[in-house]
């Protein structure tokens, strides 16, 4: 069984900015060493004979040009920004929230 020790609890407690208790850092220490063992496991299995993969499906990215479309919901666009008190290139002008 892998152990993980208490201090090594507390070492990832605080990387993470956890507070932890001692009957917290006694269980993480259980589990934390179960899961390393069940990777033990794993570690174990034959995979040689498996392609790798980064999806399950034969896809392909289905992408588009980022391009203007010139249609019937430009002329609303055009009445919103002529209501704006404040425009400037065609768009609306706001105050900016980070100084």
């Amino acid at each position: 069984m892998a152990k993980i020790t208490k201090q090594e609890v507390k070492h990832i407690a605080k990387l993470a900015r956890l507070n932890l208790g001692d009957k917290e850092v006694e269980k993480f220490e259980k589990e934390l060493s179960l899961v390393l063992d069940y990777i033990k496991v794993l570690d174990e299995v034959d995979v040689s004979t498996i392609e790798p993969t980064s999806h399950p499906f034969k896809i392909k990215n289905t992408t588009r040009k980022d391009e203007p479309v010139s249609d019937k919901s430009n002329d609303q666009a055009e009445k919103i920004i002529g209501l704006a008190p404040d425009t400037k290139n065609n768009y609306l002008k706001v105050k900016p929230i980070l100084k």
